[in-house]
Formats: C-alpha cells, structure tokens, sequence
C-alpha cells in the first residue's frame, strides 16, 4: 500500500530519510525506545507510581505546609546557630583531613608517577571499591561504635571523601605538562624533588578547586549525617520532626539554606581565582 504523500512528507521533515528505510531497519531504529519505554511503565507499576497515589498525598502534603507556616525558631536560636556551626566544622574537618590523605593516595594512583601496572590497577580498584560505599552508611557504622556526636559524621565524610578525592587527584596528576619533570630528571633532580617543584605547583589550583567543592557537598551532607545521630543541624532537624514542632523544622531549613548559598557563593568566586 502507498504510504500518503503528507505522511511521508511529515516524516522527512522530523527524521530525515525515515520513509525511505526498509521495515526492518525502522522496527530496529525504534526498538531502543520502545524497551525503554516498556520498562519505565513497568518499573513505575512495580514502584507504585501511579498519578492517584500522587493526588491522595496531595492533600496530607498540604496540610504539612499548612503546618510549618509562619517558621518559627522556637526560642532557641542560637542553639540551631551553634548547630549550624558544628556542621561546617564537619564539613571543614572532614574535608581537610581527606585531602591530606587524598594527596598521596592521588600520586600513587597516577600512571605518570608509578608507572607498575599492579600497583596502579590495585590502587585504582579500590578506589572504585570504596566509592560505593555513601557517607550515610559510614555514619551508621560510626555512630554505633563512637557514639552520638560529631567524631563520627567527621569519619564518616572522611572515609566517603577519600576515594572520591584520590581519583580525581590521580587523574589531576596524569594530565600534567611532563616537561618541567623531564627537565629536572634530566638535571639529576631526585623523583620526590621533581614531584615537589615539577608536578605539584601545576595541578595545586585544581586540587584546592576540587577541594572547594568536597566542602561544599559535605556541608550539604553533614545535615543529613546528623539525622542518624552525627551532630550538626540534622540532629536538631530530627528531633524537631519527631515531637511535630513543623514550625521550627522550616526556620530550620530555611536558615540552613542561607548558609549553604552563602558557602556556595564564596567557594564559587574563590574556584574562579584559582582556576
């Protein structure tokens, strides 16, 4: 059967040379879409996605609103303020301390810097194997066996961070120029000189922008760390939620967000020197 002049006109316009493909390489074209497709309805129908149990909360969700308006601080201020403090000393100390582990672990995992092939894959694979592991989970296991507090939020992001960090600092280290190192080789420079002054001057801005950044995402992380009993804000946002003082839980939010544009702003302009 002739397809209609307008329909194949239509075609050409949105897919070029569709309608003069074979059915098979089409039914092939299209195939990809189509399981995606399939599976997204099948994933949403397995997940209970669907658009009534979405309505039914709405109302619930309204009244959750309704509930945290006007915020309120509870007359306790400076006690979030203390605890807003406490997350950025999370974020700060958790951060510092993986870059300074970071940095070695970065070198030994760069092919430029030890060039043996098992070292390097060992390295590397444990890098992968740990980045699976999120700073949540480490909470959990930290705070069962230090305690409620902060010691083990700041753990926990260190040992998140570490493999993260390391890889983004081993790949820094690769993509040097190799000519001021080869220059002082070549002088007779020893290897840990020719890191010191060759390769580490390059890549400081990118590793103290990189580091910019792990601060910011911890600070936004250390709020959820302190839901599990890490310190910080999150623990004065749980206790807020739990005895329903939604109020309080808002002036909370909305105050952590000021401090988390703030951060991000600052770090933002200080990136932008650096690199």
């Amino acid at each position: 059967m002739t397809q209609p002049a307008s329909t194949i006109a239509q075609a050409e316009a949105i897919f070029p040379g569709a309608a003069r493909l074979p059915l098979r390489r089409r039914v092939k074209a299209w195939l990809p879409a189509g399981v995606a497709v399939s599976l997204m309805l099948f994933l949403a129908q397995d997940l209970g996605l669907a658009p009534a149990t979405f309505l039914s909360g709405l109302a619930r969700l309204g009244g959750f609103f309704g509930s945290m308006w006007p915020p309120s601080d509870g007359g306790v201020f400076w006690r979030v303020v203390g605890a807003l403090a406490e997350t950025f000393a999370m974020a700060f100390a958790g951060t510092s301390i993986a870059v300074v582990l970071s940095v070695p672990l970065g070198l030994i995992g760069a092919k430029t810097i030890v060039p043996f092939a098992p070292v390097h894959f060992l390295v590397r694979r444990t890098f992968d194997f740990f980045r699976g592991v999120p700073a949540l989970v480490w909470a959990l296991v930290f705070v069962s066996a230090f305690g409620l507090g902060p010691f083990a939020g700041v753990v926990a992001l260190v040992l998140a961070d570490i493999p993260m960090m390391s890889k983004l600092y081993a790949e820094a280290f690769e993509n040097v120029d190799p000519k001021p190192a080869e220059g002082m080789r070549s002088a007779g420079i020893d290897k840990l000189r020719t890191i010191r002054f060759a390769t580490v001057p390059q890549v400081l801005p990118v590793l103290a922008s990189q580091a910019l950044y792990f601060l910011e995402s911890n600070f936004r992380n250390a709020a959820v760390l302190g839901i599990v009993g890490a310190g910080g804000i999150g623990f004065e946002l749980e206790e807020r939620i739990r005895i329903f003082a939604f109020d309080q839980v808002l002036f909370i939010i909305l105050l952590y967000m000021l401090c988390v544009t703030g951060l991000d702003t600052i770090s933002s302009k200080i990136r932008a020197r650096l690199v």
